[in-house]
């Protein structure tokens, strides 16, 4: 009896998959939230000359690794880009580093990028704050930016304001 039973709900959770997955938020202003141009091929010059900023400022470094072809990534270069995050924009010098999606075999771009601080990509994006000697400042919460396009907008901005 609790066969059939798996089976219904099973069958339930697959009806109800393409209605959740074509549902997508929207940002407004912006034509697609999911897509970008705003990773950078050859992200390490414009790394250097953040954290050669920071070290004349005092600003930290946002190094987003991400990709422009992932959704999670373009999600929240687009949010960040709004009005909203200009308090974001305003407290770090953000760099978008293109790192492809190492994570599937043979999608990764400019390994070095994640090499350089230490990150062994599980998920893009990857969020790191960096000092301006370039030590990571949020390790541990890097990576859980993965789920960024399904995160709360409030969530992200608290979490980068705190």
């Amino acid at each position: 009896m609790s066969r059939p039973i798996a089976l219904a709900l099973t069958a339930a959770c697959f009806a109800l998959a393409p209605a959740a997955a074509s549902e997508k938020r929207t940002i407004p202003g912006v034509e697609d939230a999911y897509k970008t141009g705003a990773f950078i091929a050859d992200p390490m010059p414009a790394i250097d000359a953040a954290l050669a900023r920071a070290r004349q400022s005092g600003k930290p470094v946002l190094l987003v690794m991400g990709a422009n072809e992932c959704h999670d990534s373009a999600w929240l270069a687009n949010l960040l880009a709004t009005d909203r995050f200009a308090p974001v924009r305003d407290r770090y010098a953000i760099v978008y580093a293109d790192i492809g999606m190492p994570h599937v075999k043979g999608l990764g771009r400019n390994p070095d990028v994640p090499k350089r601080f230490g990150f062994r990509i599980k998920g893009t994006p990857t969020v790191a704050i960096l000092d301006a000697e370039g030590t990571v400042l949020n390790r541990k919460a890097a990576p859980k930016w993965r789920n960024a396009a399904s995160r709360s907008d409030d969530d992200i901005y608290d979490e980068l304001m705190d």
